[in-house]
Formats: structure tokens, C-alpha cells, sequence
């Protein structure tokens, strides 16, 4: 059952004899992918994970996502980039619009993050809500060294130390790391923490589908093994070259258009629980494809509300970008503009109508105008926001930036350039082994 589908109507007649001539590419480009034969080939176990997540490993899962939602009302995923992106992307796409202004239920915890930033401020406000409360830690590092986590994962593990016992904080502290080495490793080992592995041939941006992102996202209370079998269907529907393969379009439509001159692709969304969606895309995509001095920038949008900000750039500024745009068919529930009597804000004129309606003609209105000011629009249209389609979504876009990145000429499964402005920070702080 397909959930998504791809329209390139509207971003085909920009660079038309680009796409054709980029054919052979795209096809050589997807079958390295598959075959495994091209540059970061050991980092290529998110393509089985879909269809050969163990059962058990899911039912473990499910277990250890229900006992910390018997035992918590709020758990903390401590990780950075890939580590919490992922999740946190469904969780808000799946989410109330209003969850956290709402306490949480017996069994029903609140998910929030941490170590995806060194803001004092920011640890200081989460301190102050965890203060007194029952809360568990989900702590996620390959290494157990990067600092934005390991500085979170010291604070509110001595917090939550303190206010439950350690012996009890043990039974609330989940390890997701390596499997035989690290830091975190070693202290899981020592203290006894429940772990999970993060598998050595999937990289951090493509690790939602493990149990770097599937704990969090069942401890949230979504069901991971629908997502897994969106991903699964969506895995089949890509697997060889072919004219209906809509991951192999995708990437060959964006670098027709980057070989056109489109230079930065903006993600669109005329939905907010789909923000944190282009963020998890914009680190799969930035970090996939920027090096060498190539690649296109990824940007997003929350529309319609950008149209009053950034509309005007989109519209009237520099040719040198394109939109692919996120489009939800059917909303969770429907709610109808009411009449008013005495009409001041002149909109009568939709009374009666599904505020739904009114985004989507908004969406075409904003379609027809970006596009009449030269702007390229790449459309998906999901058919409504559940587990299942944010399954087929995440695995579509993962396979698409594979083939991209080999059609660009790149490794897309490294990131050197994460590390310069590590090793810029340790030497201000005088890290041991770091010289002036």
C-alpha cells in the first residue's frame, strides 16, 4: 500500500533536458547502492533494517518503553544529530500540537531532550521540570564522549541519582551505544543499565529505524512495528532501478535542478507537526551531500506561516532555489469555519468550509505563484500522518539521499567536516592531548 506519492510536474520544466540526460546516472548510482560497491559501503546496514529487525528485538523494545511509561512521567533522550533527531521527528509529527502544555498521564510520559545543545539555560529550565518529579533517562552515544550528551548525561544522571537512589536510577537509566567499546559502554557494564546496540554499518543520520530512535518513539506510545513495516513496503517499492522507483526520481530530479543552477532546496510543510520532520532531513541531507564543495544547501518552512517572513525571499529573491513540498491529504479531524452575523473580518465567504480546505488552497495558490516566479516545486503527498506513511517517509528519503549523494560524486555516508570545529573547542578548553 503506497502512502506517499511523488509529482515532479511542477520542477520538471526547469532543467527538463538536465533530468533526461541524468538517467544513466541516477541507474548507476542506485545499483552501486544496492550492490554495495561504492565509497562508505560499511555504512550501508540501515538498507536491511526494515525487513530484518528481529521480532524479539521489537518486543524487547515494547517492554522497555513500557516499563519506563509505568515508572516515569517524564524520560529524557539524551543525544545529538542522529541520535535524538529521528525520534523526535515522529514524536512531533505524531504528537498532540499541544502535548506538553498538557501533564502527563499515569503510563503516558512526556519524551524530552536533552545534549543536542550546551545551553545553560536550556539545562537549568529542564532541571527545573524534573525537579521532585518521576523521570527515566534514555542516553544515546556511540561513544559515550561527545560533549553535548556526555555533558547532559553527567547532570541529569547525578540528578536523577539523587532523587530516586541509585540503586532504583539504574533501573531508569537506558543505555543505547556500542556494542563492545566506549565510554558509555563501559558504564552501562559497570552500573548494570539495560542497553541497546548501535549497529557498526549504520550511521547516526540513518539510525532512526534502530533502537536509537524506535525506544524513544515507543516510550511516547507509537507503534514501532507499523513504522517498520511502512519502511519495509517503501524498501520493496525502491529496490532497482526502474521509472516508478520514486526514491531514484527524487535524487535525479534535485541534481538536475542543482546542475541547472537550484542551489539550495527548501523543505516545505502546511502542517506544524511536521517541523522537526525537515530537521531531521536537513541534518540527512546537509551532512550527506556538503563536502568536496559541492552540494545543495537544505533549508525548510513551516507555511503558511514563513508566507508572512520569508514568502517575499522565496518569491522575488535569488533564482538559485527550488521547494519540495510535504502535503498531508487527510487531517486527523475535521473543523468547520463558523458564520458570523455581522462579518467584520470579511470572511464569510469560507463559512462553512474545512479549515483544511482553506490550507489547501493555499497550498496550491502559494504552488502556482512560487512556480510563475521561477522557483521549481517538487511535491510529495503523504496520505495522512501515522506511523505507517512517517515509515515509507523516512526510508524514501534515506534511499533518495544515497542515490543523490553517489550521483553527486560524493561519499554520502562520511562527515569530516563535523570534526573542525571539535577540535577548535578542545583546544580553547585546553582538553588533555590538544595543543595550541
Amino acid at each position: 500500500m503506497k502512502a506517499i506519492q511523488l509529482d515532479l510536474t511542477h520542477a520538471l520544466f526547469f532543467a527538463e533536458k538536465q533530468y533526461a540526460s541524468l538517467g544513466d546516472c541516477a541507474r548507476q548510482a542506485i545499483t552501486t547502492l544496492e550492490e554495495r560497491t561504492g565509497a562508505g559501503n560499511d555504512f550501508l546496514g540501515w538498507l536491511d533494517l526494515p525487513e530484518h529487525t528481529p521480532a524479539e528485538l521489537i518486543d524487547r523494545i515494547n517492554a522497555t518503553a513500557a516499563r519506563l511509561r509505568e515508572k516515569c512521567d517524564y524520560v529524557v533522550c539524551i543525544g545529538i544529530g542522529g541520535s535524538y533527531l529521528g525520534a523526535k521527528a515522529v514524536n512531533s509529527a505524531l504528537a498532540d500540537n499541544f502535548e506538553y502544555y498538557y501533564a502527563p498521564n499515569p503510563g503516558n510520559p512526556k519524551v524530552v531532550y536533552a545534549g543536542q545543545n550546551i545551553g545553560e539555560d536550556y539545562i537549568a529550565d529542564l532541571e527545573r521540570l524534573l525537579s521532585g518529579k518521576r523521570f527515566g533517562i534514555i542516553v544515546i552515544s556511540k561513544s559515550g564522549t561527545t560533549t553535548e550528551p556526555a555533558i547532559s548525561f553527567r547532570i541529569f544522571k547525578e540528578m536523577l541519582e539523587k532523587q530516586a537512589g541509585v540503586e532504583a536510577a539504574r533501573e531508569l537509566i537506558v543505555a543505547i551505544t556500542d556494542e563492545k567499546k566506549g565510554a558509555l559502554r563501559t558504564l552501562a557494564d559497570r552500573q548494570g543499565y539495560e542497553t541497546y546496540v548501535i549497529p557498526d554499518n549504520v550511521g547516526g543520520r540513518f539510525s532512526v529505524l534502530t533502537p536509537v530512535g524506535l525506544l524513544p518513539i515507543a516510550v511516547a506510545g507509537h507503534d514501532i512495528g507499523k513504522l517498520l513495516a511502512g519502511a519495509a513496503e517503501m524498501a520493496k517499492s525502491t529496490l532497482r532501478p526502474a521509472a516508478q522507483n520514486i526514491a531514484e526520481e527524487y535524487a535525479r530530479m534535485r541534481n538536475a535542478l542543482y546542475q541547472s543552477g537550484k542551489k539550495i532546496e527548501i523543505m516545505v510543510n502546511f502542517d506544524p507537526r511536521l517541523h522537526f520532520f525537515s530537521e531531521w532531513w536537513k541534518q540527512l541531507y546537509g551532512e550527506s551531500e556538503g563536502k568536496d564543495g559541492k552540494g545543495i544547501f537544505p533549508a525548510s518552512v513551516d507555511f503558511t506561516t514563513d508566507l508572512h517572513s520569508m514568502g517575499q525571499w522565496i518569491q522575488d529573491g535569488e533564482r538559485t532555489i527550488f521547494e519540495t513540498v510535504l502535503s498531508v491529504a487527510k487531517p486527523a479531524v475535521e473543523r468547520r469555519i463558523p458564520e458570523d452575523k455581522d462579518n467584520l473580518d470579511g470572511i464569510n465567504y469560507i463559512a462553512g468550509k474545512r479549515i483544511d480546505e482553506v490550507n489547501r488552497m493555499a497550498e496550491l495558490g502559494t504552488q502556482m505563484a512560487h512556480v510563475e516566479g521561477g522557483v521549481p516545486n517538487i511535491r510529495i503527498e503523504l496520505d495522512r500522518l501515522d506511523e505507517y506513511t512517517l515509515g515509507q517517509l523516512i526510508f524514501f528519503f534515506e534511499k533518495a539521499c544515497g542515490i543523490s549523494g553517489y550521483m553527486l560524486g560524493v561519499n554520502p555516508f562520511n562527515q569530516p567536516g563535523v570534526e573542525a570545529y571539535k577540535k577548535n573547542m578542545f583546544r580553547l578548553l585546553k582538553k588533555p592531548g590538544y595543543t595550541e
